[in-house]
């Protein structure tokens, strides 16, 4: 799987990089996702992700994790396919800020944030949600089973 990574806070270490793009690879494995899908991860600040979620959710406040699905085909556009074509999965953006309030917050370590949010962003280009209380439960358990697959504990 190809990850584009983009920091735009200049804030994200090697190493945090690293541990995305393992525990992404990770759960594509467990979700079955073609080895040639492809994906962004992009790391911003309250002020950034304020403005994107403003612009596409009409919500003017930071949120820690925006996802926009590439797969996601309207009723009337024709889908695209074809052995040369790469699976386009969509765009994940994370506030580096709100993962450090919510590290302290929940009182586990920035890595275990900053992971969770990449799953849980990671879910959504796969057609996972939580507008219910059933697609709730079974997101955030394989959320859940990826992280503890991977090792990546709340403590």
């Amino acid at each position: 799987m190809q990850i584009d990574f983009q920091d735009a806070t200049d804030q994200v270490k090697p190493e945090h990089f690293d541990l995305v793009e393992k525990l992404l690879e990770q759960a594509a494995e467990l979700e079955q996702v073609s080895d040639e899908a492809e994906l962004s991860v992009s790391f911003v600040d309250n002020d950034e992700i304020q403005t994107i979620n403003r612009e596409y959710r009409n919500i003017d406040k930071p949120t820690d994790v925006i996802s926009f699905a590439m797969q996601e085909s309207m009723e009337d556009e024709p889908e695209i396919v074809g052995d040369d074509v790469p699976l386009l999965l969509g765009d994940i953006i994370i506030s580096v800020d709100k993962a450090e309030e919510q590290a302290t917050e929940y009182n586990h370590s920035f890595e275990r944030e900053l992971g969770f949010l990449a799953v849980h962003g990671f879910l959504h280009l796969l057609g996972y949600d939580h507008m219910n209380e059933d697609d709730e439960k079974k997101m955030f358990g394989r959320q859940e089973e990826i992280l503890h697959a991977f090792g990546l504990s709340r403590e």
